[in-house]
């Protein structure tokens, strides 16, 4: 029988870590941040936020992917702190949603920055309709670089390593160019002055805002709701984090190095965003006109298409900064979806191994990677670019991501009471205030965007649903027995 090769050491897993979390999100999200909380320091505290319930979570992943190096990570997870049902129900919408949703969303962010090259691959260049849908060169670009880095991958681990370490060194460097452009080229004066002034105001004239009546933005209560709400894009920007416990069958000492790279990485990442957000707000002021004539005018919030890094980067150095910023963010793009395809396949593997998804897919290549899996997850993410902006993409992985991730966090107090004896070379640092601290957190979120974005995170909790008579449907034909549930 087919093995996978433990190629993964400590360095590799955090550039696999690093580099799936830094795709598109951190040069553009921060728009539609400021246009919800109207001022720099709401702007910065979202992301700090993010960045501490970010780095919690995977200090808490770390006891589970000690216990259990095995490949699937997260799947197997819940599977043994709960019941097969439970897992197969993250393998669900893992490939439904989550993963498929992400490299879609990432895919899509290439080809809208691709398109500054070339517009011929932008959303504009619409090469034919069907029945009132619009075949773009975007669908085709996206389309294009999934199905390239899926072949890539198929030729084996060395190669998807090599190709994440390069691509992760090199969006590392850019981004650490992009801060210091900001704080050395770029500073301000007047746009310091600006968000220095209001730095915890909101300025009522934006509509676009979360809330626009005075009264409601004064309550506490409110504000916590704003916040949560405009943290699905710095979410969105800092997910994937957990994807090296997909692959944890490749991992060179996994009880080691996983736990290490999941604090070495999300805390990497973590201060880089806070960093980029200073520069672009020492840039640019945060409140701006949409129909200003310059970047200066329009601001963080209304940046053009919301590109925040290429008007902030452009405006400080010229016209040969946005195309510097669209080459980075086409690097970095291209490179986050390389790790996310890379660990994306692992879960689905695990899961035919259980019994649970296509046989096919349970099942290692010539070059002991799942080839099948890899390529049933590129067909799926490519119907998946032709369906959704990159705005619904986002808003429809982060509520079921959220609700995994709690029930993932919450399963290290069910294993500690239902298996107290198993090693545990890590446990969760903070145990038990800061996995308690996350859970609220995730949850007060989730409610949250329940309520006040209904329109995709209901359909994404229908599908996290529709996953349970999929699940017995699945068992009875393929003949799994199991006693979990």
């Amino acid at each position: 029988m087919k093995e996978f090769k433990r190629e993964l050491g400590f360095l590799d897993s955090t550039m696999l870590i690093v580099g799936s979390m830094i795709g598109s999100g951190i040069f553009i999200v921060s728009a539609d941040i400021a246009r919800n909380m109207g001022s720099a320091g709401y702007l910065m505290l979202v992301w700090m936020i993010t960045g501490a319930v970010t780095c919690i979570g995977a200090l808490s992943y770390g006891e589970l992917a000690a216990m259990m190096p095995g490949a699937g990570g997260q799947y197997i997870y819940l599977r043994e702190a709960y019941n097969p049902l439970v897992g197969f129900l993250y393998g669900w919408t893992l490939f439904f949603v989550i993963q498929t949703g992400t490299i879609s969303a990432v895919a899509v962010a290439f080809a809208k920055f691709a398109s500054v090259f070339l517009p011929a691959l932008g959303e504009k260049n619409v090469i034919a309709v069907f029945s009132g849908f619009g075949l773009k060169g975007s669908h085709l670009t996206a389309i294009f670089t999934i199905i390239l880095l899926t072949y890539i991958n198929s030729k084996g681990i060395h190669a998807g390593k090599l190709f994440q370490d390069g691509f992760t060194i090199i969006k590392v460097a850019a981004l650490v160019i992009l801060i210091a452009v900001g704080f050395v080229l770029g500073w301000n004066p007047s746009a310091v002055e600006s968000n220095l002034s209001g730095f915890w105001e909101r300025p009522p004239s934006v509509s676009s805002g979360f809330f626009t009546s005075d009264t409601a933005w004064l309550a506490g209560l409110s504000v916590f709701a704003a916040i949560c709400v405009s943290m699905v894009g710095s979410l969105f920007s800092s997910d994937a984090w957990n994807n090296i416990t997909f692959t944890a069958g490749e991992v060179v000492n996994p009880q080691r190095n996983i736990p290490l790279s999941l604090a070495v990485g999300t805390g990497l990442v973590s201060l880089i965003y806070i960093a980029v957000n200073f520069a672009y707000i020492v840039m640019l002021p945060v409140a701006g006109s949409p129909d200003a004539p310059d970047a200066f005018g329009r601001g963080i919030q209304f940046a053009a298409d919301d590109r925040v890094a290429v008007a902030a980067v452009s405006h400080a150095v010229g016209n040969a900064g946005s195309f510097f910023m669209a080459a980075v963010i086409m690097v970095s793009t291209f490179g986050c979806n390389n790790g996310l395809i890379i660990s994306g396949a692992r879960v689905y593997y695990a899961m035919a191994r259980d019994g649970y998804f296509f046989e096919k897919a349970g099942n290692l290549n010539s070059k002991n990677v799942p080839g099948f899996a890899l390529f049933i997850q590129a067909a799926w993410s490519g119907i998946l670019c032709l369906t959704g902006t990159y705005g619904d993409l986002l808003d429809y992985v982060i509520f079921s991501v959220l609700i995994f991730y709690m029930l993932t966090v919450a399963g290290i107090f069910i294993l500690r009471k239902k298996k107290p004896n198993a090693e545990r070379p890590y446990r969760a640092f903070g145990y038990p205030v800061l996995p308690a601290v996350y859970i609220i957190a995730a949850l007060f979120i989730s409610v949250n965007l329940l309520i006040f974005k209904p329109k995709y995170t209901w359909p994404g909790l229908l599908i996290v649903i529709t996953g349970v008579p999929v699940y017995f449907i699945w068992k009875k034909i393929s003949g799994t027995s199991d006693s979990g549930v």
